[in-house]
């Protein structure tokens, strides 16, 4: 079964923020997609001036459900699509979803920059995340089972990449090499 998660807050930008969580291990051999192959979907999330909503699964074997509503919504969102790390998020969707999916703003200043650095050198509240941006931390907490947290993590990176998008705009994404 897929819970969905929705709050209805204001945005004020054009497009959507797509945040999704994880569980799996990047495939470090490869500079392209194929890093991202055997990585899953377990919390699909955005934001955009409708609300906020999350989507995710409590099971290993309801991931596909997932992704096949994923894919039924991504088709639906407004674009510009943005996302913090636009490779991670284009790399597992293409994987999970099957196609290429576009992203138009990479909300990182630069590759590497971590969501922490981004947040605390624009001063932007931690919205009660309680991983303080630390993914891996979030992975964990689904596996043991603290969906109340790990919905918690992907609710505070919607809005702390909302206001990243409102504080300093966005750049255009990195070619991504999609290879199945």
């Amino acid at each position: 079964m897929i819970i969905e998660h929705q709050e209805n807050i204001s945005s004020n930008f054009e497009g959507t923020i797509v945040d999704i969580e994880t569980i799996g291990e990047f495939d470090n051999r490869y500079n392209d997609s194929r890093e991202y192959k055997y990585i899953q979907q377990i919390i699909f999330g955005f934001i955009n001036g409708k609300g906020l909503h999350i989507f995710y699964v409590r099971e290993r074997k309801k991931i596909a459900e997932l992704n096949e509503k994923a894919a039924e919504i991504i088709n639906s969102l407004e674009r510009p699509f943005y996302a913090f790390n636009t490779d991670f998020e284009r790399g597992v969707l293409f994987y999970e979803l099957g196609s290429e999916i576009g992203f138009d703003g990479e909300l990182n200043k630069e590759r590497y920059e971590s969501k922490a650095d981004a947040v605390r050198n624009l001063a932007i509240p931690n919205y009660g995340d309680p991983f303080y941006d630390k993914g891996v931390l979030c992975m964990q907490a689904w596996k043991d089972g603290k969906f109340d947290s790990a919905i918690a993590h992907n609710r505070a990176c919607l809005l702390k990449e909302r206001d990243i998008l409102m504080k300093r705009g966005f750049r255009k994404p990195e070619e991504l090499k999609f290879i199945k």
